[in-house]
């Protein structure tokens, strides 16, 4: 079995669908996975001290297609999770105020927060999808 080494989350959850669909990274997208976990997740834990819930993290191209997600949507290469807690808008101002991203998406009225991380990329867009 493929593991993440993570003080917070499970491989299990980082790559949980409901689809029905078969949903299992390639070793890049792994690497991926492992890198938004220690440079976001588990620190983001870390400074917020209570559980996150990760909605989606990794998704195969047939699973993001299933659920409408972006065609180049970075779920695909494993460099994204939605995420949500007790006070979304916090999380969101505690990975904006601390944190290099790529991505960082208030999800219609803070339902939940999209991060991804690409070390190439990290040009710490933040956007609003309502």
């Amino acid at each position: 079995m493929k593991k993440i080494k993570s003080k917070y989350f499970t491989y299990e959850e980082l790559t949980a669908t409901n689809t029905g669909l078969l949903n299992i990274p390639n070793a890049e997208q792994l690497a991926n996975m492992q890198e938004l976990v220690t440079e976001i997740l588990d620190p983001l834990r870390e400074i917020y001290g209570k559980p996150i819930h990760v909605n989606s993290c990794f998704r195969s191209a047939l699973v993001n297609k299933k659920v409408g997600g972006a065609a180049t949507s970075d779920h695909m290469k494993g460099m994204a999770a939605d995420i949500k807690c007790d006070s979304n808008s916090l999380l969101y101002k505690l990975i904006r105020d601390n944190f290099k991203f790529k991505q960082l998406i208030n999800e219609h009225n803070f339902s939940w927060v999209h991060v991804s991380y690409d070390h190439d990329n990290l040009k710490c867009q933040q956007l609003t999808i309502k």
